[in-house]
């Protein structure tokens, strides 16, 4: 039987983005600084803080100006199931031999488990030394907890004990593929593409070049809608920006300003980390790695979703970066599925803060338990705005901190949420550029 791994690899997705390539050149990253500029000035004269049109009125105009953000969104959105399944499927048939996919799927979970697990603990230390939870008075708390807490309690996620754990692990594995699809339960599709994959590449390649066939085809046809989306890029990011500082106003940050400038420098330090495994582990220069990646940060920055900038996270990577398409098509994929470093040290802080907030004791076993919730609640999180909050309640709630806190935070958690998002995408390509040299193996591309 032939081996198909000799003889197939993917399409790489660079190939397919011509049209990214003159965006870039076009300086996307200047128009998008310069549409983040121009939205957040634009949210503040709209904005409660200058008061010069009615709070009602600048909401209107806000989600007017935030269209060309949700179509983008939406576009984006519309072809992330279909990417995320070919890019991982090709991206394993990209593979040398199966000893280098079995390499790599083990020092990835590891790396993964380790950032991660690294995150959340800056995160505590942070928050547990610069303790911001005290600079909150109480009327502050009185005023906010009448607010209401925008959290669907059904997608909290409930700690399993011990007996459950068994059936929580079989439910991982969907019984109904098309059915993970439809609901978009990314970590599903993940390990379906996954399964799927490595028996591809254990077929004949007689079988398996007309399915790899058919999913460079998908994954083009994704590309061709990316780069249609890309167009309103910029103009995206103006719209949602000035919604959100719209909506937030002035006043409402500097309510928060320890609390998000102490989120903010655990990211800070996050960063640095990544920064140091570039250098160490990468052998690239800090200086050229944020050059190489500053677009697609700054995208999602903007739109505070990994899965919007996912098809430019793996361009980039690939061009940038000079990662093998073996690599960033398999990584970038789950990463932005499971590798949600940012949100997990965000997940850490806020802990934290509500409880010092709400005077809550938390012993060592506490904490243990807030590292080991937010690993496992943050596995299989959709990359999407606002999740985060999703999975903040699940945490407090396992602790004994009351989730209706999250009203307090609530109202900065759209600046953070961009922040933290920007760091998720940091670290994927981070963690492209650390496996690919750490596996190594020849570049396959066609």
């Amino acid at each position: 039987m032939d081996n198909p791994l000799n003889v197939l690899h993917p399409r790489s997705l660079k190939n397919l983005t011509i049209h990214m390539h003159s965006l870039i050149r076009s300086r996307l990253w200047l128009k998008i600084l310069v549409a983040m500029f121009l939205g957040i000035m634009t949210g503040i004269l709209l904005g409660p803080t200058t008061g010069l049109v009615p709070r009602e009125t600048g909401a209107v105009i806000g989600s007017w100006l935030a269209m060309p953000g949700q179509i983008f969104l939406g576009m984006i959105q519309m072809i992330v199931v279909p990417l995320v399944f070919a890019s991982i499927i090709t991206g394993l048939a990209a593979s040398e031999d199966m000893e280098q996919l079995s390499k790599m799927g083990t020092r990835l979970a590891f790396y993964f488990v380790a950032t991660t697990v690294v995150a959340i603990v800056i995160g505590l230390m942070v928050a547990l030394t610069i303790q911001p939870g005290l600079f909150i008075d109480g009327s502050t708390l009185e005023e906010t907890m009448g607010a209401e807490t925008p959290i669907d309690q059904e997608e909290m996620v409930d700690a399993p004990d011990f007996v459950g754990i068994p059936e929580v692990i079989t439910s991982i594995l969907p019984q109904n593929p098309l059915g993970a699809m439809v609901d978009r339960e990314m970590f599903q599709i993940v390990l379906i593409a996954i399964i799927f994959g490595i028996a591809l590449i254990s077929t004949a390649s007689t079988y398996a070049e007309p399915l790899l066939e058919l999913l460079g085809a998908i994954q083009e046809v994704c590309m061709t809608i990316v780069r249609w989306a890309m167009l309103l890029a910029p103009f995206a990011v103006f719209g949602m920006l000035a919604q959100t500082t719209i909506t937030t106003g002035i006043d409402a940050l500097l309510g928060m300003a320890i609390y998000v400038l102490t989120v903010l420098l655990g990211l800070l330090i996050l960063l640095g980390v990544y920064m140091l495994l570039v250098m160490v582990v990468g052998r690239k220069n800090p200086l050229e790695f944020f050059q190489a990646v500053r677009e697609v940060v700054l995208l999602a920055f903007s739109t505070s979703s990994s899965a919007a900038v996912m098809p430019l996270s793996i361009q980039v990577a690939e061009e940038k970066l000079g990662v093998r398409p073996s690599t960033s098509q398999f990584l970038i994929p789950l990463g932005a599925t499971i590798n949600m470093n940012g949100t997990a040290l965000y997940q850490g802080v806020a802990a934290i803060f509500l409880a010092q907030v709400f005077a809550v004791e938390l012993t060592l076993a506490s904490m243990l338990l807030i590292i080991v919730m937010t690993v496992g609640a943050s596995i299989g999180s959709s990359a999407t705005p606002g999740v985060g909050m999703v999975i903040l309640a699940s945490v407090l709630a396992s602790v004994g901190i009351p989730p209706s806190g999250i009203a307090l935070i609530i109202g900065v958690d759209r600046i953070l949420d961009m922040s933290r998002t920007a760091i998720n995408v940091m670290g994927d390509l981070t963690a492209c550029l650390v496996m690919d040299r750490w596996v190594g193996g020849p570049n396959l591309e066609q």
